[in-house]
């Protein structure tokens, strides 16, 4: 039982820190916290098993049809739903704009997809048991995901520039960088992650129009808890807040584990409202 716990909660876990990374990276070039992250998460479940199960494409040429269509997205959402707040005097508003984009999308998928989870294929058919595919894949593609984003960062230059415009845009713009399109790319980027999300997980969260609620919300608490821009805190978070979950649906099930996950959530934000990584943020005079 402890073993499937495990399994279980890093699985879950990585989903939800993927979803958290596609929060930071839609961030940290545009400082709008988007809330189409997690229906990117649901749409990479959607498109995977559309593309592979009705369609009859291979898994390979799946994913890339996936990932494109999630990053198509998020550079519709930058240009319908960020761009405009951003040269408006009343920024918030884009709690507003990006919570419209994602009811669109969720209420498109269940009126072109169902209304009722769809199976998702095995991608391997590898492992049983706790070793099966379906907890290791999401924890792998978690992997993936921040050692592909620190060869990003640091070896390229165009990670350079994404972490320029998000150290300081003002600057940034002052020696030439194209902030638009690199807002744009990092839009696409975290599209991608989103859908690799959705797509590795897909056999444990099914092809579900109502998934993407749930990891906006669940996806956002990693991202609370390592640091804003963090995305190492974010896998951490992600690791922390799975296992736990987990811990609580065998201790106490039903809605219980979520009142559990909504006091750890409240507990670390008191006792570091910067989360646990994260760096007190820095005021200008």
């Amino acid at each position: 039982m402890l073993a499937s716990i495990i399994a279980s909660g890093l699985a879950v876990g990585a989903v939800y820190a993927l979803i958290g990374i596609t929060y930071n990276t839609m961030f940290a070039t545009s400082r709008v916290m988007s809330f189409t992250a997690g229906q990117l998460g649901m749409l990479g479940g959607v498109f995977g098993s559309m593309f592979m199960l009705r369609l009859g494409v291979p898994m390979l040429p799946a994913l890339a049809l996936t990932l494109a269509c999630c990053a198509l997205i998020g550079v519709v959402t930058e240009i319908v739903a960020v761009r405009p707040v951003l040269k408006s005097l009343e920024q918030h508003l884009y709690v507003l704009t990006t919570l419209a984009v994602a009811l669109l999308i969720q209420h498109t998928t269940a009126m072109e997809w169902s209304t009722e989870p769809q199976p998702f294929p095995r991608l391997f058919n590898i492992g049983t048991g706790v070793w099966d595919e379906k907890y290791w894949l999401p924890v792998a593609a978690c992997i993936a995901t921040i050692v592909g984003l620190e060869y990003l960062y640091r070896r390229t230059l165009v990670g350079r520039a994404f972490v320029a415009i998000a150290e300081d845009n003002f600057a940034a713009r002052a020696l030439g960088l194209p902030e638009r399109n690199l807002r744009m790319a990092s839009y696409a980027l975290a599209g991608a992650i989103g859908a690799l999300a959705g797509f590795a997980g897909g056999q444990l969260l099914l092809a579900f129009f109502a998934n993407g609620p749930l990891l906006n919300f669940y996806g956002f608490i990693p991202v609370a808890l390592g640091g804003l821009g963090n995305n190492r805190g974010a896998v951490i978070g992600g690791f922390v807040l799975g296992l736990f979950q987990q811990a609580a649906n065998f201790m106490v099930g039903g809605i219980f584990s979520s009142v559990a996950v909504f006091t750890l959530f409240i507990i670390v934000l008191l006792a570091a409202p910067q989360g646990m990584f994260g760096a007190q943020a820095a005021r200008r005079v």
